[in-house]
């Protein structure tokens, strides 16, 4: 079975990205046949305008992603705009696609309605913005994906994809696409510092590539349980915003429930218990942070293995555009 996925290159990435997406792509690669793509067209969607880092923002995200264990010898690793063979099926499918089908995608109206938090109630959505979910459907279709790995909120995503492929076989008479199936990450979720979805533009995020100082000084940010004024106040696990959310994510069960205990007995205090968190963490991440040091001295490594992926998936991608051209009936 033939899995696609992949992810704007937004530049370095976050434990967000690690726990709730790439821990499950690197178990998947090894029962898959496995696409994994940074979408840099979809980064223009809404930073056309802020393009100068898009290039090192590309390199940084596929550092991550080596780092973490996705691995170039047994998955395909490619660059969206390296195979411009999507662009033309993204052109087939917008023909076939009805406006409100578009208009209708949950993702696009997040997207529009953070346009317009930065830019002002006025700002316009651009036609490559608008045509946002299409594009989306022809990274999938372009390799006939079968399932594609998706949180619980990118399911509507997979549905758009196969309506659109259920329509372009019906309308060309031919049983060509398939229609994907969402795999569902089972992998943990992790808010941000602050309590509230972790993200790079929110300022709460904690980088895969972030030092061990960086990290702890970031962890001592943390929320924790509001209704603590001193130490030995009697703490209320359930209620921390985002510090013993983090324990249950990175502990075991064991350490868990001490830290339960002692925080409810106020034998523990939330600094004290967020300098042991970040050396939790810290330690849980050494590996791939030495990893992630290595392909940041070596990123000649890494445009190595970004060229060689975006070969084979050109390669692949001739053949399915040859293939669609002739369904079509085009010269």
């Amino acid at each position: 079975m033939k899995i696609v996925s992949g992810m704007r290159s937004t530049g370095k990435l976050h434990l967000g990205h690690y726990l709730g997406v790439i821990q499950n792509w690197e178990k998947l690669q090894r029962e898959y046949e496995s696409y994994f793509f940074v979408a840099d067209w979809h980064a223009l969607t809404t930073k056309y305008d802020k393009t100068e880092n898009l290039k090192n923002d590309v390199i940084d995200v596929v550092s991550d992603w080596l780092a973490c264990g996705i691995d170039p010898n047994i998955s395909t690793i490619y660059v969206q705009s390296l195979v411009p063979e999507i662009a033309e099926l993204n052109i087939y499918l917008s023909m076939v696609t009805p406006q409100n089908w578009v208009e209708r995608d949950p993702t696009l109206k997040d997207m529009a309605k953070i346009l317009r938090t930065k830019e002002g109630a006025n700002s316009q959505i651009s036609y490559g913005l608008m045509g946002y979910p299409v594009l989306m459907s022809a990274d999938i279709m372009m390799f006939n994906a079968e399932a594609v790995p998706v949180g619980i909120d990118q399911v509507a995503h997979i549905e758009i994809t196969r309506d659109i492929a259920r329509r372009f076989n019906n309308i060309y008479k031919t049983e060509y696409f398939n229609e994907p199936k969402p795999i569902l990450n089972e992998c943990s979720l992790i808010c941000g510092l602050d309590g509230n979805k972790m993200g790079k533009s929110f300022q709460n995020d904690i980088k895969i590539s972030d030092s061990e100082e960086v990290t702890a000084k970031k962890i001592m940010s943390a929320i924790t349980d509001r209704s603590r004024m001193r130490k030995d106040d009697l703490g209320h696990p359930d209620e921390c915003e985002v510090a013993f959310k983090y324990w249950k994510i990175f502990a075991d069960d064991e350490t868990v429930q001490n830290v339960r205990c002692e925080c409810e007995k106020g034998t523990r205090g939330c600094a004290d218990c967020k300098r042991m968190l970040g050396s939790l963490i810290n330690e849980k991440l050494a590996d791939v942070r030495e990893k992630r040091r290595y392909y940041e001295a070596h990123k000649d490594e890494v445009e190595k293995i970004i060229l060689e992926g975006s070969q084979k998936a050109r390669s692949q991608a001739q053949k399915t555009i040859r293939e669609i051209r002739n369904i079509i009936g085009m010269y």
